[in-house]
């Protein structure tokens, strides 16, 4: 079936692997302008959240069920919406200008993903 041909590819060609390692990359690049009494506090909570997003999509791609990587898609969503919330903490705490940009890129990695756990439910 196409679940499974989709998992025998590259994870690499996976969109929402790709959007998850582009927003991994922007929220370290982000980070590094925060207060560094912040390093073991929020820093290290967004880099380690933004970071599970395309290793668990990897991860789970690489399972041999549909329900496994569905399992580490919802964790992906678990991630992301905590990414939400700690981008709209840092910028009420005035650690990041705006969290806009950073919140709507989320926000459609989530949709691309959900859309994905429907069609391996099926």
């Amino acid at each position: 079936n196409s679940q499974t041909k989709m998992r025998n590819s590259d994870f690499r060609k996976l969109q929402i692997w790709q959007v998850g390692k582009s927003i991994c990359v922007d929220s370290y690049k982000l980070t590094s302008t925060f207060p560094q009494d912040e390093k073991f506090g929020m820093i290290s909570q967004i880099r380690r959240a933004a970071l599970s997003v395309p290793s668990n999509i990897a991860e789970g791609h690489a399972r041999s069920s549909d329900a496994d990587f569905v399992r580490f898609l919802y964790m992906c969503l678990g991630s992301i919406r905590e990414l939400e919330t700690l981008f709209e903490i840092a910028t009420e705490l005035e650690f990041m200008k705006n969290c806009e940009v950073e919140i709507s890129k989320l926000q459609q990695l989530a949709k691309m993903i959900s859309s994905l756990i429907k069609t391996l439910k099926g």
